[in-house]
């Protein structure tokens, strides 16, 4: 009989480890709609440390990833802008799950299902620790951002926008 995986085991947690990448596990209630705002006050962080991975496309349907803080939006003129593309969207939530391999809600960028560019908002970078998603609805990891540029090669990018209410 094998045994069963732990509960906290993902394809993303499986790749950091086998990456050998130091990270902390941080299950929270997850609730529908709740997003960053309310993994960050379950676990008593800041919204800004919490990472976001959202998946986007181009206007060739081309997809893509991006990492902004979880207090910010994405502007997507100004990621467009700065990435040499038309335009870009988010995608739908069952193009998002089939690209990433992820439940929306618990996307994570690494061990993604298929490789896809991925951009990260510049300010996540200066950050001393993030939290980003773990690979299933109700897990943060916490880590060192430089993961992002070394090991996922994520290009720095300022499209930081004021999240509206």
């Amino acid at each position: 009989m094998r045994a069963k995986p732990h509960p906290s085991e993902t394809p993303a947690t499986q790749w950091l480890r086998r990456h050998g990448i130091e990270f902390s596990l941080h299950p929270y209630d997850y609730v529908d709609h709740g997003g960053a705002a309310h993994a960050a006050r379950q676990l008593a962080v800041d919204p800004h440390q919490v990472v976001k991975t959202l998946i986007m496309q181009d206007q060739a349907a081309r997809p893509l990833v991006v990492l902004m803080h979880g207090d910010l939006e994405v502007s997507t003129q100004a990621l467009a802008r700065q990435i040499g593309v038309k335009s870009v969207q988010p995608c739908a939530v069952e193009v998002a799950q089939r690209h990433s391999g992820y439940l929306v809600g618990g996307t994570s960028p690494f061990a993604l299902r298929k490789p896809m560019p991925i951009h990260v908002e510049a300010g996540v970078l200066e950050l001393p620790r993030i939290y980003i998603n773990g690979g299933r609805r109700g897990l943060l990891l916490g880590l060192d951002p430089a993961v992002l540029s070394r090991q996922l090669v994520a290009r720095p990018v300022r499209c930081a926008a004021p999240a509206h209410p």
